[in-house]
């Protein structure tokens, strides 16, 4: 396998990242993921215009997008593959120990690994920690991603793919690493990027696709919805059958149906909406 280090491609064997990388010490990264299909990167404008939203907002400097899609164009081509996740990581660099930054310039790293479809529906939980709609990290894409491992192994231990968290206020919020729709009454609803959650590429094509209405929503909304559904790089659009103990017979209902539908039809039809 070939990856992306610093300007050119490398053997996995061989690329080092220094152990002083900020973004090893101290967190100080952000990352997107982007799905390929038979060699050729989806969405990927809007996944490099979040990059440099999140870069901003870190205080890094703005990455430099023609490299980023030659890194991308070079790593697809030495890694072929039908349906892959392709990682781009971008963090403060080399650094001091501590949370002060260095001087040399940040790292980049592109990596490929193949994946296989997702089911067309999964269980989720909820759990009890909550997500901070008003700290400094919202809304960014960064590789502070410990929480969602320790959230993501508790959905594991109960036999589901996904955790979904509410806000300090109670909002229903998003999950690990998928954002959250929900129909009540027939009408679709997902939260706004204000409850805290990302703004999640997938989700906003959902939206752009489906006129899905962006809304408060208490947590137990999970308990009353008729349907239920997530959204991400990799799953695209997933039916939820399961949040918590409840069942949701049926999964995909008829608007997760059709909203998968679409979304299949209009990626499909578009690489780079």
């Amino acid at each position: 396998m070939k990856i992306w280090l610093d300007g050119g491609l490398q053997d996995i064997e061989s690329a080092r990242v220094s152990v002083f990388d900020h973004g090893l010490t101290v967190g100080d990264g952000i990352f997107e993921t982007v799905k390929t299909v038979h060699g050729q990167a989806f969405a990927l404008t809007r996944h490099l215009d979040r990059l440099t939203r999140s870069a901003r907002g870190l205080g890094l400097p703005d990455p430099d997008h023609d490299e980023v899609r030659r890194a991308c164009a070079a790593v697809l081509d030495a890694n072929p593959a039908p349906l892959g996740r392709l990682r781009i990581t971008y963090t403060g660099g080399h650094g001091p120990l501590g949370s002060d930054r260095g001087e040399h310039g940040p790292t980049l790293v592109v990596a490929l690994g193949a994946t296989t479809r997702r089911p067309d529906s999964t269980a989720v939980i909820t759990v009890p920690w909550t997500r901070n709609e008003r700290g400094a990290l919202t809304g960014l894409k960064t590789t502070s991603y410990a929480e969602n491992v320790v959230a993501l192994a508790r959905a594991r231990e109960q036999g589901a793919t996904e955790a979904l968290f509410a806000n300090t206020v109670g909002q229903l919020c998003e999950g690990t690493g998928s954002n959250v729709f929900v129909v009540l009454d027939g009408e679709l609803y997902t939260p706004p990027l204000a409850s805290g959650c990302l703004a999640g590429v997938t989700r906003a094509l959902a939206i752009e696709w489906t006129g899905a209405e962006e809304t408060d929503l208490p947590l137990d909304a999970l308990q009353r919805a008729d349907e239920v559904f997530l959204t991400s790089t990799l799953r695209d659009v997933q039916a939820v059958h399961r949040v918590d103990d409840r069942e949701l017979p049926g999964a995909p209902g008829p608007v997760t149906a059709k909203a998968m539908r679409i979304f299949e039809e209009r990626s499909g039809n578009d690489l780079d909406p």
